[in-house]
């Protein structure tokens, strides 16, 4: 567990990875299936498992992450339905953004090394999205990129480099708008 939180080489069957991936997947069961409960409600669920979980956050399930204890999200932040969250390694998200569906923010990674992958190994780059940032449906943020406050990416973006705060993106790679 310790290599996989620091970003190492690490392999994902380790007995207590699998251990807190089963707990996150029961988590994940009950949880989506909150859609009926009220924002209240859900919110008290997302402090059970979430690393962290502002005030007024709000997380439409059906919702799926890795393990929950890694993510961060500020307060009155707002994930739409389908959202993916691998988070090996810390996952940030600012308050206000506001998260289109489908959106996948992806964390995990894996070693450009055939032979390394051939070992079942992985590793992990955090993500960071500020504050007040507009991530569009269907966006991929993909490991180690952090997106600065007040940046929008647009729907259906691949995002494989920072994003500057204010700045615009789309496209796949994502790239800034004028």
């Amino acid at each position: 567990m310790q290599k996989m939180l620091a970003g190492a080489l690490y392999r994902a069957d380790d007995a207590e990875i699998s251990a807190a991936h089963r707990k996150a997947c029961a988590w994940l069961e009950r949880y989506n299936a909150t859609l009926a409960v009220s924002i209240a409600e859900r919110h008290a669920l997302l402090a059970e498992l979430l690393g962290e979980v502002g005030a007024g956050a709000n997380i439409r399930p059906p919702f799926y992450c890795d393990y929950g204890f890694n993510i961060r999200v500020g307060a009155g932040a707002f994930l739409n339905f389908n959202c993916v969250i691998l988070d090996v390694v810390a996952v940030n998200i600012g308050e206000l953004t506001q998260i289109g569906p489908g959106v996948q923010i992806l964390a995990a990674d894996h070693p450009r090394d055939p032979a390394q992958r051939r070992a079942m190994l992985e590793s992990g780059r955090p993500v960071s999205i500020g504050a007040n940032c507009w991530i569009g449906a269907g966006a991929l943020i993909l490991p180690g990129v952090t997106i600065g406050d007040d940046a929008i990416v647009g729907a259906g973006a691949v995002v494989t480099r920072d994003v500057a705060a204010r700045a615009t993106v789309a496209g796949n790679p994502a790239r800034r708008l004028r």
